[in-house]
């Protein structure tokens, strides 16, 4: 009796683990142009967070990988 226990609980957390791999996103990847809008940020202001950070890395003329567009000279 005891032995179709663990059995049956070892078939049933395989069959779970299984079926874990066949999920689908929730978030499609045409939903997924919503998550990436600066107002979805933590961010107290976004948009001014995202244009100092914008004037920062052109006028130290490095750029960071934080995602803001343009370049060190300045221009988009």
């Amino acid at each position: 009796m005891r032995r179709a226990t663990i059995g049956l609980m070892t078939a049933g957390i395989l069959a779970l683990a299984l079926t874990a791999c066949s999920i689908e996103p929730w978030v499609k990847p045409y939903e997924r142009d919503r998550l990436a809008d600066p107002i979805m940020s933590f961010d107290r202001d976004p948009v001014s967070s995202a244009y100092l950070q914008h004037v920062y890395e052109a006028r130290e003329g490095a750029r960071g990988a934080t995602g803001a567009a343009g370049g060190g000279c300045g221009c988009n």
